[in-house]
């Protein structure tokens, strides 16, 4: 290709240049980038191995965790990051995260939104210059070494990016209004924190095109999962100004069990700055639930209620079957919502921005367990990108609340979409024309056993037939879990090379110990972890000798090889219970899903 210029529109602060590094596949920086290194994690990325460190990353999007934000900004400012960030459209949690380390660190990371032609323009290229008015130069050849050599050195520097001390937002965005206590938050009337989150919700509200900002009933925040130093400086940093939550405010599960850690082995380099940051947030008012499952808690929203939550399950969960409305909120804009009760009026905080825009017919095979949900909340995720879908043939099927939970953890790992539609089990899918809003779908999709079996193997794709750990809980686990797997185990003897864990959150504990299942559980052996969840553990609880895991979670079968280097094999509760006693994965699909005429000739 010979030298182009593209203009794209700027997120961000700042310019830079480099190596192109390239991918039209969506990347979550949660368990897909490491912090301390800039390695893509994600083994099922193209760009797997490869380091994202001073090359101009072009992504369609992220995808995944709402943790994505805390990692870009942990790159950003321990020197692993990209030297820009070039996204085919606009991406709030990813943007979110060098807004932050730009408004409260002073660090500038260019990110700027392209649009589909363009954007594909970049896979030829070599070399790019990022611009601060957001154009990008594309080359086919990148400049020599020496060259490079003094660009590093330059941009390093990051001259452009303001300081710490005068990062501020200069006015407010046109056509923004405010109310009177909105202003007196951004003038700092309510003190040094709620002015800067109120600044940075501005950036925000800017970045999604809202007009206004809306109250809040509720926050949960993600952003207590620890990334690294610069999470916790930011909590340390609101504190210092006097931060207090302004609504009701529950946390997500921290990076340890806050009462248990040092017990469980884990090393205080990483375990005291965890639980510091859990309780950084506990100090501004925040409720220590510490569990990735609020919609669990007696304090779960009712629908129609206007709430701001981060962790991308719970997201998921609150919009599709409870009926609330949040944003797919990143970690640091949840917190500063808590802080100043005001989100932006955008995204599923409107009513019209809810209906689905891809129709998904799909099997219900006779016979499935638990594990077809997770199973096809994964696959549906991966057709879906950012598109909110509806899903038919599951009419008759009497999803619970735990298909649920499974099917929307694993949904959110794969997609970007805030939400989901299913006929007949969400409230807000009578049938698919409601869910649609009346219009045709912009396209639409059949999903096939065969398709099903491909995307298991995605997620259980180990050879080795010896498990020498279970994981379960992730999300955290409910009561209703809790009791289904005591009975599971019950009388039973665990296999002696391979250990049981399970996490959930201190809440559903309680209830589970009064209904007897937590005497069963821990009878069989099983270790019990609150506080924390799979995402967030590594070794010494996941054995350092360890080399296969076993899970009924979609969501940690995909993210568990990055995060901990194991095999993964995927399966139901039931199957992970056997695991737990034989010591040994099934080596066989599960009977539902092999195919037949009945089940592949129309949706159930």
């Amino acid at each position: 290709m010979q030298a182009q210029a593209i203009q794209g529109e700027a997120l961000t602060s700042g310019s830079a240049e480099g190596h192109v590094l390239f991918s039209d596949t969506a990347l979550s920086f949660w368990g897909g980038v490491a912090p301390t290194s800039g390695e893509v994690i994600d083994r099922h990325h193209p760009l797997s191995g490869q380091i994202i460190t001073g090359k101009v990353l072009a992504i369609p999007n992220g995808r995944g965790s709402c943790t994505g934000s805390s990692v870009l900004m942990e790159v950003i400012l321990n020197g692993n990051g990209p030297a820009a960030l070039v996204l085919e459209q606009a991406d709030e949690i990813l943007a979110l995260g060098a807004i932050v380390a730009e408004l409260v660190f002073g660090r500038a990371l260019p990110v700027v939104s392209v649009g589909s032609a363009a954007f594909a323009s970049l896979r030829d290229a070599a070399w790019a210059q990022v611009q601060a008015d957001g154009q990008l130069l594309l080359s086919d050849q990148a400049p020599s070494a020496s060259v490079q050599a003094a660009t590093f050195a330059a941009t390093s520097e990051s001259p452009s990016a303001p300081s710490a001390q005068d990062a501020t937002i200069n006015g407010v965005p046109d056509g923004m209004q405010l109310s009177a206590q909105d202003q007196e938050i951004l003038a700092g009337a309510q003190g040094k924190a709620r002015q800067v989150a109120m600044q940075i919700v501005l950036r925000m509200a800017r970045l999604q095109g809202a007009t206004e900002l809306i109250d809040v009933v509720q926050a949960h925040i993600d952003g207590c999962i620890y990334t690294g130093s610069a999470s916790l400086r930011f909590a340390q940093q609101l504190c210092a100004w006097g931060a207090q939550v302004k609504v009701p405010t529950t946390l997500n599960s921290i990076s340890v069990d806050q009462r248990r850690w040092r017990v469980l082995g884990i090393d205080p380099v990483f375990g005291e700055p965890a639980s510091a940051l859990g309780q950084a947030y506990v100090d501004m008012g925040a409720q220590a639930s510490y569990t990735c499952a609020p919609y669990l808690l007696d304090t779960a929203p009712l629908a129609g209620e206007h709430i701001v939550w981060a962790e991308s399950n719970a997201v998921v969960y609150a919009n599709s079957v409870l009926g609330a409305y949040t944003a797919k909120y990143a970690d640091f804009l949840d917190v500063c919502i808590a802080l100043t009760g005001r989100a932006p009026k955008a995204g599923c905080h409107l009513p019209g921005n809810r209906y689905a825009t891809l129709r998904i017919d799909v099997p219900a095979p006779q016979g499935a367990d638990d594990a077809y949900y997770p199973l096809l909340g994964y696959h549906v995720g991966l057709l879906c990108g950012t598109q909110i879908p509806v899903l038919c043939g599951l009419e008759k099927s009497g999803l619970t609340s735990d298909d649920m939970k499974a099917f929307g953890a694993a949904f959110a790992t794969s997609s970007a979409a805030p939400m989901f539609h299913i006929v007949g089990a969400t409230p807000e899918a009578a049938d698919a024309a409601t869910a649609l809003g009346g219009k045709a779908p912009t396209q639409s999709f059949s999903v096939s056993l065969q398709d099903l079996q491909h995307s298991w193997r995605e997620l259980s794709s180990s050879p080795e037939p010896t498990v020498d750990l279970v994981a379960l809980g992730n999300p955290h686990f409910s009561a209703t879990e809790c009791h289904a797997l005591a009975r599971l185990l019950q009388g039973r003897q665990r296999h002696p090379a391979t250990q049981t864990v399970l996490t959930l959150g201190r809440a559903v504990k309680e209830q589970a110990r009064a209904n007897g299942d937590i005497a069963v559980l821990e009878a069989f052996g099983v270790n019990l972890i609150t506080d924390t969840c799979w995402c967030m553990l590594d070794e010494p609880v996941v054995p350092v000798a360890a080399r296969v895991i076993m899970t009924n979670s979609g969501k940690y079968a995909h993210y568990a090889p990055g995060l901990t280097g194991r095999q993964v094999h995927f399966g139901s509760l039931a199957a992970c219970a056997d695991t737990a006693c034989t010591g040994h994965a099934p080596h066989t699909l599960p009977a539902w899903l092999l195919p037949s005429p009945a089940t592949e000739s129309a949706p159930a």
